[in-house]
């Protein structure tokens, strides 16, 4: 049964048990409705228990349902009837109480948790306000600036936080059940969250900051927006009025193009690694080496380290490899710093550097993030075959290279795998799991548990020259390069971006990451003659003369400390390639520029897809999002294009 009630002498215990996350389903609702009907016809039943098998409490509603027409009973109708109810019922909380589940757990009288439980109202990331009370009762139990970063923040809070705030009655030393019972026996009466008083703003400048911060993190996201207007409701209207109004809106954004896009992402996020190879069983991994420590291997060591691993870091010698030891602790103190890391000694108890590679001897995976150069990589991996056991797996963080290649100089190529990680490495979710033709079945389960290990969101990609990402932003950036060919400039063009949703323009975003690396990659295209002579060579001019972004102070920008200045010499050097090319500038809208933008990028996410070097087009647009900072909302590039062209 998804619902199952059970007497212990004077208690009734109700269990949720709908596996994975106890999702309110539809059988879930249907359930809670006879539990309350049954509890309340049982007169000698003193106290209901609202538990959860496995393991969590309930994390949230049924997504799946949100395309599908509402089926009574809905979730406010379920909550009301518990709240009503003349009998004290008691959540206990383990796991996550998210959406719908913090919902359920405010409409009972009392809540105990135990102290790693989580509890949030995430709604806004999918587009979406709580819809079953969430922005009515929430600001009865904690106050009007802590129930705005829940609810238009959608971050989740501890279990002593929310003891703190007064969202929760007890912390469990032990058993929940247990604590749950004598917090009864102790003597607990029936109390409705709606009949308690608003706490209210405590602070109307810190409630207004909030208020700030989170509409500019937004971006343009909207369900940010109607999330505080919905929360301000709240505190001065009747609660009947603010449920209703509420209700509308989480009705009326559910079916919003936003939370469409939103949904998408969620769904195709959880997707991306589904494969038979990722149920096998996987290498043990407990010791990871990484060839380099500049930002990309330092970044990588920072965060494996951070998620439990041993860490070996290897350079060429003990200057760089003094530097790249630096690199690595400055991002875990800056961790710990912001409480990430309780243990900052203990991580770095784990952590070595050496120039010698014999020091990989135990190493049961290693990453090399040495410069973006074919014989250099080979000659990393040729010498990592030499001292590393038969069984480690060697892993390139190329960007472009082809990985098959670097894989051939092996005697056991199956033993090798992509495993390109986004800069900065310890922050950005993405990681593209490049696999060759020869990679052995559980060196991808392996990389897939890896990923989840890690935190991150890893995507299959075939081999081909940038992989599903880079192939995609180079189209990017040649649509980009042309547009400042055709009339536009650098300004604009990432103006366009921001107003698009994009936290970051493309010319910024180079800067950012340094135009050195893509310079490299033209140089060996063009050599290679995959690269035409008549390819827009502004950046090209821009590396010649050491502009290579913040690093060197110069770029598309020039930069005075944190000053970000338009460049004079840039416009002539654009102004100079644009009458080589014959070409008189055009005026554009910023509506033009990212219908081209947009346009380029969906016409090479057709020709990833046709390779099949992406598996489906939903791999693409989570690649676009969690690598590139595509705005969620929009869904990615294919699904963005598929609507605009539906």
């Amino acid at each position: 049964m998804t619902v199952l009630v059970e007497r212990r002498g004077a208690y009734a215990i109700v269990t949720i048990d709908n596996p994975p996350v106890n999702a309110v389903s539809l059988a879930v609702r249907q359930g809670l409705m006879a539990a309350v009907a049954q509890t309340e016809a049982e007169k000698d039943i003193a106290a209901v228990v609202l538990s959860c098998a496995g393991r969590t409490f309930v994390a949230g509603a049924d997504v799946k349902e949100f395309d599908k027409p509402p089926v009574a009973p809905h979730l406010p109708d379920v909550i009301a009837a518990i709240e009503a109810a003349s009998k004290p019922w008691i959540a206990v909380i383990h796991g996550t109480a998210l959406g719908g589940g913090l919902e359920l757990a405010m409409g009972c009288h009392h809540r105990v948790a135990d102290a790693t439980a989580r509890m949030g109202l995430p709604e806004v990331t999918l587009g979406l306000i709580p819809g079953a009370g969430g922005t009515v009762r929430l600001p009865r139990l904690v106050d009007a600036e802590l129930a705005l970063t829940m609810i238009a923040g959608g971050k989740p809070i501890s279990a002593q936080k929310a003891k703190d705030a007064g969202l929760i009655d007890v912390i469990a030393d032990g058993d929940l059940l247990q604590t749950a019972f004598d917090l009864v026996t102790r003597g607990v009466a029936c109390r409705p969250t709606l009949a308690m008083h608003v706490r209210g703003v405590t602070n109307d400048g810190a409630f207004e900051k909030i208020s700030s911060d989170l509409l500019r993190k937004a971006r343009g996201q909207h369900s940010v927006a109607v999330a505080i207007d919905a929360l301000k409701r709240a505190l001065i209207m009747p609660e009947a009025d603010a449920l209703a109004e509420e209700r509308a809106t989480f009705l009326e954004l559910k079916t919003s193009d936003q939370a469409r896009a939103l949904r998408h992402i969620f769904f195709a996020e959880r997707a991306s690694l589904v494969d038979p190879r990722a149920k096998l069983s996987p290498r043990p991994i407990e010791r990871i080496g990484v060839i380099g420590g500049g930002t990309m291997g330092a970044g990588i060591a920072s965060l494996c380290l951070m998620r439990g691993f041993a860490v070996t870091l290897i350079e060429r010698d003990m200057t760089s490899l003094q530097a790249g030891g630096e690199r690595v602790h400055t991002v875990l103190e800056a961790s710990s710093k912001r409480g990430l890391l309780p243990d900052l000694d203990a991580v770095l108890a784990r952590f070595r550097t050496a120039t010698d590679y014999a020091a990989l001897s135990d190493a049961d995976l290693v990453i090399e993030a040495v410069f973006e150069d074919m014989a250099v990589k080979k000659q990393v991996f040729t010498e990592l075959e030499k001292v590393t056991r038969p069984d480690a797996i060697l892993a390139t963080n190329t960007s472009y290279l082809d990985v098959n290649e670097i894989a051939s100089c092996l005697r056991d190529p199956s033993r090798a795998i992509g495993l390109h990680f986004f800069s900065p490495a310890h922050i950005m979710k993405l990681l593209e799991i490049v696999l060759p033709e020869s990679v052995a079945d559980d060196v991808v389960s392996t990389a897939v548990k890896l990923s989840k290990k890690l935190g991150k969101i890893g995507v299959f990609s075939g081999v081909c020259d940038g992989f599903i990402g880079n192939r995609i932003m180079s189209a990017y950036r040649t649509e980009a390069d042309r547009l400042l060919i055709d009339g536009a400039d650098p300004e604009q063009v990432d103006a366009a971006m921001r107003d698009y949703g994009f936290p970051i323009g493309v010319f910024e975003m180079q800067d950012l990451a340094g135009l050195d690396i893509a310079w490299a990659m033209r140089k060996r295209r063009l050599a290679e003659g995959k690269l035409s002579q008549g390819y827009i060579r502004i950046a090209d001019r821009l590396c010649e003369l050491g502009r290579f972004g913040r690093k060197s102070g110069a770029g598309w920008y020039d930069y005075d400390g944190t000053k970000v200045l338009p460049s004079g010499a840039v416009a002539t050097i654009i102004a100079e390639e644009r009458q080589a090319m014959g070409k008189t500038a055009v005026a554009f809208s910023n509506e033009e520029v990212m219908s081209r933008i947009l346009g380029a990028m969906h016409l090479e996410a057709q020709a990833v897809l046709a390779e099949g070097i992406a598996r489906s087009a939903q791999d693409i647009d989570v690649v676009m999002v969690n690598g590139y900072s595509f705005p969620r909302w929009k869904g990615g590039p294919m699904f963005a294009a598929q609507d605009r062209l539906s």
